[in-house]
C-alpha cells in the first residue's frame, strides 16, 4: 500500500503500529528491557531465530515506527536509526569499511565529517580522497583497487553545489563501491537518492526530519543487506542508539515534514532573487537561481531547490560579521532545518576546523554567510538582512 500513497501522506501515516490501546497518536515506549513468556522465548528473541524486542539499545517499537516511517518515505527496503547524523555516518564506515580501504568523499561536506575521515578512520588505516562534488571526471580519477565507498552530500554544505546522483551511481558501481549520499538539505521530500542509484542515504535527523531543533537523532537507509542486518549488529556492539524520546519527537516532526519543506523552500528562493540584487551582495549560492551552475541538473534532480542558502558579502570576513551582527531576528547557530531561520559565518565556525586550504579548495571563502531559511515572512528576513548589508 505504501508505494501507492503520497509523501505527504506516508509522513503522517507509515510505520505506525498500536498497542491493544489502540492509540492514535504512535505511542513512546521508554523501556530499556523487555519481559518474555519463558526462557525458551528468551533464548530464541536473544538468539536471533525469533521476531520481537530484545533490548532498547537495538530494538525499541517507538524507534522502529520512525524507522519504518522514514523507510517508506525514502523508497528505502531498510533503515536502522542513530543517535545523531554523524553517529549514522560513522556507522556507514565501520560497516562497510575495514583498514587498507579507500574512500572518495566529496571535498564539499559538512566538516565533522571531513575530521571523522581523516582523524579519526585515518587513525586506523582507512585513507580519503577528497574530489569536487560536480566533476565526474575527478571521480573517474581517485579510484583505485581499494575504493570501497563513495561519499557525498548534494546540495553541499554550504555552497548548494549539486551533483550528478546517477552519473556518480555508474562510476562507482563500475570501480565495485557503494555509494552514500547525505539527503539532509533535500530530504526525502524534494530528492530520493536511492531512485538516482545511491546504495546508501545518510540523514542528521536532527535537522529537518525534526525540523524544530529539539533533538539529536539520525538514519542510514538503503538495501537490507547492507543496513538493516549489519548495522543492526553494529548497533547492538557499539551502542550508537537513537532515544525512544527523541524516536517519538522525530515521529512528530515527520508528520509536517512536507509541509514545512517545500514552504521553507519557497521562501529561501524568494530571498535568494533579493539577495542577488542587492549591491552589498558579490554572489548568491542557490539551485534555485539560474546563475547557479547546477541549475538544470537540480531543476531534473529535485522537486525544489531547497531551504539552504549562503552568499559572499563584500568586504570579507568583517563585512560578513557585521552583515550577522546585526541581525536581530535569524538565530545565530550552526544548526539547520528549524522553522526558525538560522544565520552562520561557515569559514569560523561550521568549517572553521579543517585547513585554510581545504577551505579555499572547497570554495568557503572569508566572505561567506550561510542561511537556512525558516518559516518566518520573508520581508522580515529581508528587512532583518537590510540593517546589516546597508
Amino acid at each position: 500500500m505504501a508505494d501507492k500513497l503520497e509523501l505527504a501522506t506516508l509522513g503522517v501515516r507509515a510505520g505506525q503500529v498500536r498497542s491493544q490501546f489502540q492509540e492514535h497518536s504512535e505511542a513512546l515506549y521508554l523501556t530499556s528491557s523487555y519481559v518474555f513468556e519463558n526462557a525458551a522465548e528468551a533464548a530464541a528473541r536473544f538468539g536471533g531465530s525469533a521476531d520481537g524486542m530484545v533490548y532498547t539499545r537495538y530494538t525499541n517499537p517507538t524507534v522502529a515506527m520512525f524507522q519504518d516511517r522514514l523507510a517508506a518515505l525514502e523508497g528505502a527496503e531498510s533503515c536502522v536509526a542513530t543517535s545523531s547524523g554523524m553517529a549514522a555516518i560513522l556507522a556507514t564506515a565501520m560497516v562497510h569499511l575495514k583498514a587498507g580501504d579507500h574512500v572518495v568523499c566529496s571535498n564539499a561536506v559538512f566538516g565533522a565529517t571531513i575530521q571523522l575521515f581523516n582523524t579519526i578512520l585515518g587513525r586506523f588505516g582507512v585513507e580519503t580522497s577528497y574530489v569536487s562534488p560536480t566533476r565526474i571526471e575527478e571521480w573517474q580519477k581517485a579510484v583505485r583497487k581499494n575504493t570501497r565507498l563513495f561519499f557525498l552530500e548534494t546540495p553541499s554544505n554550504p555552497l548548494t553545489e549539486v551533483a550528478d546522483i546517477a552519473a556518480l551511481a555508474r562510476v562507482a558501481k563500475s570501480a565495485g563501491a557503494l555509494l552514500a549520499v547525505d539527503n539532509v538539505f533535500c530530504t526525502p521530500v524534494l530528492q530520493r537518492p536511492l531512485t538516482l542509484g545511491a546504495d546508501i542515504v545518510v540523514h542528521s535527523a536532527t535537522k529537518y526530519l525534526d525540523g524544530q531543533g529539539r533533538v539529536m537523532g539520525g538514519a542510514v537507509l538503503g538495501a537490507k543487506a547492507l543496513v538493516g542486518e549489519p548495522m543492526t549488529v553494529f548497533l547492538r556492539t557499539a551502542g550508537p542508539t537513537l532515544s525512544p524520546f527523541n524516536a517519538w519527537v522525530l515521529l512528530k516532526g515527520l508528520e509536517t515534514l512536507d509541509l514545512r519543506i517545500r514552504a521553507q523552500s519557497a521562501a529561501a528562493l524568494e530571498l535568494a532573487r533579493w539577495l542577488e540584487g542587492h549591491t552589498s551582495v558579490a554572489r548568491v549560492h542557490y539551485p534555485g537561481l539560474a546563475s547557479h551552475p547546477q541549475h538544470e541538473l537540480a531543476k531534473r534532480q529535485q522537486r525544489a531547490p531547497g531551504a539552504v542558502l549562503s552568499f559572499e558579502v563584500k568586504g570579507g570576513r568583517a563585512a560578513a560579521w557585521r552583515v550577522i551582527d546585526a541581525t536581530r531576528l535569524m538565530s545565530i547557530t550552526g544548526n539547520l532545518g528549524d522553522v526558525k531561520t538560522t544565520i552562520i559565518h561557515p569559514g569560523s565556525t561550521t568549517h572553521g576546523r579543517i585547513s585554510p586550504e581545504a577551505r579555499a579548495a572547497a570554495g568557503i571563502t572569508e566572505g561567506l554567510v550561510r542561511i537556512s531559511v525558516g518559516l518566518e515572512a520573508v520581508s522580515d528576513l529581508q528587512a532583518d538582512l537590510e540593517r546589516g548589508l546597508s
